[in-house]
């Protein structure tokens, strides 16, 4: 029987709706901007400094500024530090009003009816990520066991300890183990380093133009999961 551990942030809920609304909140430009491309350049600049946050080279202050600030910057936008921190501090309050993608929800209620096990691995600060953990709900269909934060462990996705470590915890088996998330650098290539399964639930349409390896499957919209999880299974 196969094992899911997902991923949290835009796999499980829509990030990009909290996003918007900090957005809304926080800035009325001259410019016409898409919000959907400002948000995936803030994840991508995310990405680039979250190793140093993690290390505490950089305070998740100065993460936050960087992320959005540069994102600005594609559109020919700058915008203050202190704009960049009071629009995370909106992001994060809007974060706490977040729920599951019904097809979420709808697979992980197939995974309690087949007995499967299911886990979470998730990069962030621990009690950032908790309180959405503790939003979406999450321990009513996974065991707080397999619950794993990387803000709490000093190690995080895309390195490959991470997923060693939570195979070991879980007595997963590799060749059984199915990761899910959104992120190519962070899910597909860090779970497949560790020799995991891929469901890269790419529902942003990214294009990786070279991709170093390819997932195991790729879903486009939220019923997709659902269908392939079962197709898996039985």
């Amino acid at each position: 029987m196969y094992n899911f551990i997902f991923d949290v942030d835009d796999t499980l809920y829509d990030q990009l709706e909290p996003f918007k609304q900090a957005f809304q909140e926080n800035f009325s430009l001259n410019k016409k901007i898409s919000v959907e491309l400002l948000y995936r350049y803030s994840r991508k600049f995310s990405d680039e400094v979250f190793e140093l946050s993690q290390q505490g080279s950089i305070s998740m202050n100065e993460m936050y500024i960087y992320r959005l600030t540069k994102a600005f910057n594609e559109f020919d936008i700058s915008i203050q530090p202190q704009q960049a921190l009071d629009f995370q501090k909106d992001y994060a309050a809007f974060q706490e009003k977040i729920t599951l993608l019904p097809d979420i929800e709808k697979t992980l209620d197939y995974c309690t009816e087949k007995q499967l096990t299911v886990g979470i691995i998730t990069n962030g600060p621990s009690q950032h990520q908790r309180n959405k953990i503790k939003n979406l709900n999450l321990t009513h269909w996974i065991n707080p066991k397999n619950i794993f934060v990387s803000g709490e462990l000093e190690m995080a996705k895309p390195d490959k300890r991470i997923f060693y470590y939570v195979e070991n915890q879980m007595k997963l088996e590799t060749q059984k183990t199915f990761y899910i998330g959104d992120s190519y650098r962070n899910d597909v290539l860090g779970a497949k380093s560790a020799g995991w399964k891929t469901i890269w639930y790419n529902r942003r349409g990214h294009l990786i133009k070279n991709k170093v390896s390819e997932p195991d499957f790729i879903v486009g919209k939220e019923e997709e999961i659902y269908d392939l999880v079962r197709s898996l299974v039985s």
